[in-house]
């Protein structure tokens, strides 16, 4: 727990002399604080025995840590199970089973030796019913049950007090969403259960906390949500669809002080999912509707997630976070500076605008060598954004975290030098896993992100699937986004600094219109206009060649001959290049995969003249696929002299990915042939395996790697497509992988 700091407002002293909370000490003075670095991404399906399919879902939501580090435990709702990692080395985290439960588990947390499990056996909404399971821990390979207490309803969150006088057990008894349109009140009423950690497990007591009456907003049906309790046995609990905190003493079981959480306003959000970012609109009275809650020196911090619709329509969802003191007063809140900042860093998710944006929903703080931190967990930007909480009622982000996908618990892990984070979407199915990811504290520097927009103008980016180097400027790159995105734009980037900064755009245009292409590939001709691959869906959509001006005028479109356009099974145009000047000019286009005329295993690169209008073709020999994936390119970057570096890779992600390859090809002494005709096969030599450097920073293997360019000093740089953070986790990585011989 963080140590309170001396605070001079006269406000909070006299709030905080009521509230039982002297400042008795004086938090040590700022120091340069090291980052945070992401070690390990455990996928919890390996926790999974040897006679159970692998592909069965099974999630890591809340995670606690035994009492010596070594062990994480963390609660699996879909198997009513709780599962154990061993992280003695947290480089190489490895799975330690499961205990298998009577009910779904909804928070864990550790005593002493014991684990204490909130287990929601519930018959229905209506007959709420819930246990305090306890495990001995001391051997984790073989937990032993030792104590089991009746909860008398749908237990929620669990927390245990610093100095491990007390548990506190949030009985929320949620509400059934799909009755009466998940209008409150919907009884019986939640509740906070105390219990008194004396003695045996066995003989533990327990004791109840009224929360009613309390809330503005359905008083007679509290919700309790999330708990968290300092090291004055003051437990604060979030009230969620009653958008309330409530202070508790433990020590006495009674209520001392309650609030709203009260509303915001929003200036600079986007409201509209219409594929394309836009954080321009506004919300008035947006209701905090706090989840998680965590004690801050003599503050509490929440996170504002916002999930509750009432009779009215009025929703919650004020994107951020909030510190408040002891009477409700707002010392500090994010407004819209989290959500823009995960706009900056690729990480805003477009498909929940209209929703709640990123959802704050995690939150924790912690001291690491006497740097204090807070941790705010998107749900919905797959991130975790580290702040400096030097002076609590001003923080100043620190770093950027990227998680696995629908982060949910925050586990700092100070004695270690650790950070944990549980994220808990899994879908073997889509190719995504439920994660555990390890941070150590301690770095020089932020390895994430690699790539990010500028701090001087807010700009939106995210699905970048093409790069190419600017042919005079050495440290000038250009990327395109994909379909994901309307409004086809060319980023800016400057590759000078670290991370990448994306420092403007250029809107494409056509007759003064915005266009919507797939674009997949982006080159620049010796006079500074710009070809751009847009990839067809064999359908209506065609695939294109286009030819822009510097500014993003379209002064072009060149589709394929019907012959060849008939040929499209599935996907199109990838990479593209452009060698050549004037009537000599030559625009290379990398076909994805293979179409109905093509031998299996071999996929076509396309040559067109722009000034007679012809295309001819070659033959580019895949890789072998791995079991039940494809293998495509993805990228085609002119390096001079007719040679050619393409990106070869499947379609898996994780520790299914296999094939992500960076290969040269020389095409100077091939001649393209015409559709209809046995196209010549190129040799290809492999330049790089980029698997290596995927997995180099500890996290899950994204699968889109995209783009590749080659700038004017040499320089190697490969890209990631995020896929606009749905259904994948947002993360990009902006590698530089060295120098690349002409």
């Amino acid at each position: 727990m963080i140590t309170p700091t001396r605070l001079t407002r006269t406000a909070l002293s006299t709030a905080l002399t009521l509230a039982l909370l002297p400042l008795t000490s004086q938090a040590a003075p700022s120091r340069a604080a090291a980052y945070f670095e992401r070690v390990a991404t455990f996928p919890v399906y390996r926790n999974l025995g040897a006679d159970e399919d692998a592909s069965k879902q099974t999630v890591a939501e809340i995670t606690a840590v035994s009492r010596d580090g070594r062990t994480l435990i963390y609660t699996d709702s879909p198997g009513e199970r709780i599962g154990l990692v061993d992280i003695r080395d947290p480089k190489n985290p490895q799975p330690a089973g499961f205990v298998q439960l009577e009910g779904e588990p909804t928070s864990v947390a550790v005593h002493q030796h014991y684990a204490l499990v909130a287990v929601n056996t519930s018959l229905s909404f209506a007959q709420p019913d819930g246990v305090l399971a306890v495990f001995d821990i001391r051997n984790p390979a073989q937990p032993k049950r030792v104590a089991t207490l009746p909860m008398g309803g749908q237990p929620d969150s669990i927390a245990i007090s610093p100095r491990g006088r007390y548990g506190a057990v949030a009985i929320e008894n949620e509400r059934d969403e799909d009755r009466n349109d998940g209008l409150l009140p919907q009884l019986p009423a939640g509740y906070l259960r105390i219990v008194d950690l004396k003695g045996q497990p066995s003989r533990w007591q327990t004791r109840d906390v009224d929360l009613t009456g309390l809330a503005d907003i359905a008083p007679n049906d509290p919700e309790p949500e999330y708990v968290s309790i300092n090291d004055h046995d003051i437990a604060a609990v979030t009230l969620q669809e009653n958008n309330h905190v409530v202070l508790v003493d433990l020590r006495r079981g009674r209520v001392l002080r309650h609030f709203s959480a009260g509303q915001v306003d929003l200036e600079g959000v986007d409201v509209e999912e219409n594929d394309r970012i836009q954080p321009v609109g506004v919300l008035k009275d947006k209701r905090r509707e706090p989840d998680a809650i965590a004690w801050v020196g003599p503050l509490v911090a929440t996170a504002n997630e916002g999930d509750y619709e009432d009779a009215d329509g009025e929703t919650g969802g004020s994107r951020g976070f909030t510190l408040f003191d002891y009477t409700g007063q707002v010392w500090h809140d994010a407004g819209v500076s989290l959500e823009h900042a995960f706009i900056r860093a690729g990480h805003y998710p477009e498909s929940r605008s209209e929703n709640k944006g990123i959802e704050p929903e995690g939150i924790a703080s912690a001291s690491f060598r006497q740097q204090d931190f807070l941790f705010v967990g998107s749900e919905r930007g797959n991130a975790v954004a580290v702040y400096d909480v030097a002076r609590p009622w001003a923080p100043v982000m620190h770093q950027l975290l990227p998680t696995g996908m629908g982060p949910e618990g925050i586990l700092p892990i100070p004695s270690r030098n650790l950070l944990v984070v549980s994220s808990e979407e899994d879908s073997a199915e889509d190719g995504y896993r439920s994660t555990l990811s390890i941070y150590q504290y301690g770095a020089s520097k932020a390895n994430y992100p690699e790539i990010r927009s500028t701090d001087r103008d807010l700009i939106p980016w995210g699905a970048l699937s093409g790069l190419v180097a600017d042919r005079t400027q050495a440290d000038r790159l250009y990327a395109v986004p994909d379909s994901y995105y309307k409004a086809s734009r060319i980023f800016n980037i400057d590759t000078s600094k670290t991370p990448a900064v994306i420092d403007g755009q250029i809107e494409l245009r056509k007759a003064g219109k915005t266009v919507d292409y797939d674009l997949e590939g982006i080159a620049q001709a010796g006079n500074g206009d710009f070809w751009l691959a847009s990839e067809g869906n064999g359908k209506a959509k065609p695939n294109l060649l286009i030819r822009a001006s510097a500014n993003g005028e379209v002064l072009a479109e060149y589709a394929l001959p019907k012959d060849v356009a008939a040929q499209q099974t599935s996907n199109g145009f990838e990479g593209v290049s452009v060698v050549g000047e004037g009537t000599s000019t030559r625009v290379y286009v990398a076909f994805q995969r293979e179409w109905k005329n093509d031998p299996a295993g071999k996929v076509r690169i396309g040559v067109f003249n722009p000034s007679s209008g012809e295309w001819g073709f070659v033959h580019y020999p895949l890789d072998a696929a791995p079991e039940g994936a494809w293998v495509g390119l993805s990228e085609l970057t002119s390096i001079g002299n007719g040679q050619f570096l393409v990106i070869e890779r499947d379609n898996q992600q994780g520790p299914a990915a296999e094939v992500k390859r960076l290969y040269r090809i020389d095409l100077s002494g091939i001649q393209p042939v015409a559709e209809g005709q046995a196209f010549p096969l190129v040799n290809k030599r492999l330049e790089r395996d980029l698997l290596p450097e995927l997995k180099s920073t500890g996290g899950w293997v994204l699968d889109k790697v995209e783009g590749a360019a080659v700038d004017k000093l040499g320089r190697l740089f490969v890209v990631t497509d995020n896929d606009g953070v749905e259904d994948a986790s947002g993360e990009t990585r902006f590698m530089r992988l060295g120098t690349v011989k002409r």
